[in-house]
């Protein structure tokens, strides 16, 4: 049944996920309350009708779960703070991204040019949104983004802003790189959807001696970087400033594939 092999795809999902909730002391019982709440939420917010959220009855069952429970989970949604989609993450990003590629911020030949205060603070207005600016500065030198030079200068040292293995901004790009795979996933696997399918490949093989994954580990960084470094220029070169302008967020990601 396709129901059988829809659950057996979840399983082999869900084992890295919970690979990770172990090692961050995450117990079953929270994820199953977090489950419980993307459930309501989902259930609420795209099964009603004329874009209106559905009542707690259809949610029910839907979902399984009591009109009791729905409730109680709802009440739980309702206190939650929305998070900020524009992550701090990708704000220092967006920054880089100007500076290399807005030809306000680079020199004839194409290279990012040093910027003075004033200069600065104007790639912080287009591009750092409601983020302080103290702090965004702060951000960027401590992650040796730009560097100070004599007479107050800024020099950008990177083209884009690369997490370390300790910072918890890696955590939340996890859930922001798994929800877009398999946004896309699904939207393809959907018979309803109004638009063609999204862009969605993969490539392996099964019968690569150990010997090479050093190399194809190198051929991958500088492929991919290569392709997102394209792609971000391209992002860059169409977004647009106009506050009433309709805006959606485009992307593509790229990842390495290891089964040992």
């Amino acid at each position: 049944m396709l129901q059988d092999i829809v659950i057996d795809s979840c399983r082999h999902l869900l084992r890295p996920i919970v690979r990770f909730l172990l090692r961050q002391g995450v117990q079953w019982k929270e994820f199953a309350e977090l489950a419980k709440e993307v459930y309501v939420e989902t259930a609420r917010a795209e099964y009603g009708i004329e874009g209106r959220p559905t009542n707690n009855s259809r949610v029910a069952m839907l979902t399984g779960l009591s009109r009791r429970e729905v409730g109680r989970v709802r009440d739980v949604l309702l206190e939650v703070t929305e998070h900020d989609d524009e992550r701090q993450g990708s704000r220092l990003a967006r920054i880089l991204t100007g500076w290399h590629t807005d030809p306000d911020f680079v020199s004839t030949d194409g290279t990012p040019r040093n910027l003075d205060a004033a200069a600065f603070e104007d790639l912080l207005n287009r591009y750092a949104g409601d983020l302080p600016h103290t702090a965004i500065r702060k951000e960027l030198l401590a992650h040796r983004l730009i560097e100070e030079l004599d007479g107050a200068e800024l020099r950008v040292l990177e083209r884009d802003f690369v997490y370390s293995s300790v910072d918890p901004e890696i955590v939340r790009q996890l859930g922001v790189a798994l929800h877009d795979h398999a946004g896309t996933l699904d939207h393809n696997l959907n018979n309803d959807r109004i638009s063609a399918p999204r862009f969605e490949g993969i490539a392996d093989n099964v019968s690569i001696p150990a010997t090479a994954v050093d190399e194809f580990e190198q051929f991958v960084e500088e492929r991919g970087m290569a392709f997102l470094e394209a792609v971000d220029a391209w992002l860059a070169e169409h977004q647009t400033n106009e506050h009433d302008a309709k805006t959606v967020r485009l992307g593509a990601g790229a990842y390495l594939i290891r089964n040992d």
